[in-house]
């Protein structure tokens, strides 16, 4: 079966074969004649399975060759990420088509996707909120749109924008076409799909060999401690053959701090999380898709945006919370039907959590093993070599100075240690006069913890009656 095949138009074709891109996947080959024809669709297959081309390709087709200005088709995405990715996607697609693009999300200026807009841009790809943003200031019409795709619907229904897509719905012409894709079809899904859908048929696209998880993934659970857990990662990025990593974690705090670890021992290693801004979040996107970065740190919210064929190790250094997290965790490896490994790490804390996505999952994996990274089955099951230690580097790296944002707290407010490095604990500044009254016993006291109320050691007492710096210019600052 080819794209041919199934009616794609030949400038696609050849779009998608300078790519590698040849075989259409199951779900593709599902959906794509039926949305040529303008039916409505429910999609339903694993991550990493296709379903961008599988309604991307029939949308782009719709438009024609030389689509008139103006919103014709709208894709509504639950994450940045995701709508980068998305955008990527079609524009590989259309290269050969005059179709404008245009991606609308949060955390970008809005002057440039406005100014995108009233150069006709025919395609919306999108975020929910800042979709609704422009529309409510009139510079984003959905009047006119004659395609519409609600893509991963079922984590647009995690983060709670069931109601705007609600809003977004209510803004386009009853007789759209609409497509509707996720991963898995909770009830919520289902009532919006028959609220808005003109009868759709349900297509559930999977392999005959595959179970709930996919059958190209090797999946390997350990109870880990969390002291340890740093050094069991260091071990398996030197495992044989492995590739691009993606290392999930619970918080973003936690995703800071691990890939400030793993670069001190040597890795190369970028992060994706909530506390960087969108030029940063892309900027490590798209080294690890170029392999500048080997290792992507991410916090759930940017899972789904990280569609990487070659990713050879997904490892989650805390259990998901359940098992559809679990899914689309270890969905970012063995994509496109190639192989890969999902390892997780399970805490004492957290084996209710496991044991839930175990039976979930059907995995028969209810104890995992207690693991260290001393443990000699943590070589054998991940295929490490015999020695290999957390570390690339002999010697550590120094660690990365803080940002001016954040000086260090010994810096005093004013550059110099006038006035306040001779305060008593009572908040004032002090004075010649003070000075001089109590500078005996306090010359020649150590220095106490900040805030003590004690002075700190003075080298100098100045004699001197100016009466407005009553510490020495070699006195310590007081570290506010």
């Amino acid at each position: 079966m080819t794209f041919t095949d199934l009616g794609i138009e030949p400038d696609m074709v050849e779009a998608l074969a300078a790519k590698g891109i040849i075989e259409p996947f199951p779900i593709q080959e599902q959906t794509i004649p039926l949305a040529l024809s303008g039916q409505d669709i429910i999609g339903q297959a694993k991550t990493g399975t296709g379903k961008t081309f599988g309604f991307g390709l029939p949308l782009i087709q719709r438009l024609g060759l030389h689509p008139e200005p103006g919103v014709k088709a709208l894709v509504v995405v639950p994450t940045r990420e995701l709508c980068v990715q998305v955008t990527e996607d079609l524009e590989t697609a259309a290269v050969n088509r005059d179709v404008k693009i245009v991606s609308i999300y949060g955390g970008k200026a809005y002057e440039g996707q406005i100014e995108q807009l009233k150069a006709g841009a025919q395609i919306v790809i999108g975020t929910p909120g800042r979709l609704l943003d422009l529309a409510s200031q009139r510079l984003l019409s959905l009047a006119n749109v004659e395609v519409m795709v609600l893509d991963e619907a079922d984590k647009m229904l995690d983060l709670g924008f069931l109601s705007d897509i609600e809003k977004l719905f209510a803004q386009t012409k009853p007789t759209r076409h609409t497509m509707l894709f996720s991963a898995t079809m909770p009830g919520p899904i289902v009532a919006l799909a028959r609220r808005f859908m003109s009868k759709p048929i349900h297509i559930r696209a999977t392999d005959p060999d595959e179970g709930l998880t996919q059958a190209n993934i090797k999946h390997v659970v350990y109870r880990a401690h969390a002291l340890d857990k740093d050094e069991v990662v260091g071990r398996i990025l030197q495992a044989e053959g492995r590739g691009k990593t993606v290392i999930f974690t619970r918080t973003k705090r936690a995703a800071a701090k691990l890939v400030e670890e793993l670069n001190d021992r040597g890795y190369n290693a970028a992060a994706v999380h909530g506390d960087l801004n969108q030029e940063q979040r892309e900027r490590a996107m798209a080294a690890f898709k170029a392999g500048k970065k080997d290792i992507l740190i991410a916090t759930d919210v940017a899972a789904r945006g990280i569609d990487v064929n070659d990713v050879t190790h997904v490892i989650n250094h805390t259990v998901p919370d359940d098992h559809d997290t679990y899914l689309h965790r270890a969905g970012r490896t063995g994509r496109a039907g190639k192989t890969g490994i999902a390892v997780t790490f399970v805490d004492w804390a957290d084996m209710h959590k496991w044991a839930l996505i175990n039976r979930a999952l059907e995995m028969n994996q209810p104890e995992p093993v207690e693991t260290y990274s001393s443990s000699p089955h943590l070589y054998t099951d991940l295929d490490i070599p015999a020695g290999s230690k957390g570390r690339l580097k002999s010697t550590p790296i120094p660690k990365v100075e803080r940002e001016a944002s954040h000086p260090p707290r010994e810096r005093s407010r004013s550059g110099n240690s006038s006035g306040r490095g001779d305060s008593r604990g009572s908040g004032s500044r002090g004075t010649a006069s003070g000075g001089s009254s109590t500078a005996g016993p306090a010359a020649t006291s150590e220095p106490r913890a900040e805030g003590s109320g004690t002075p700190r050691r003075r080298r100098r007492r100045r004699t001197g009656g100016s009466g407005t710096g009553g510490s020495s210019a070699g006195s310590a600052p007081t570290g506010e």
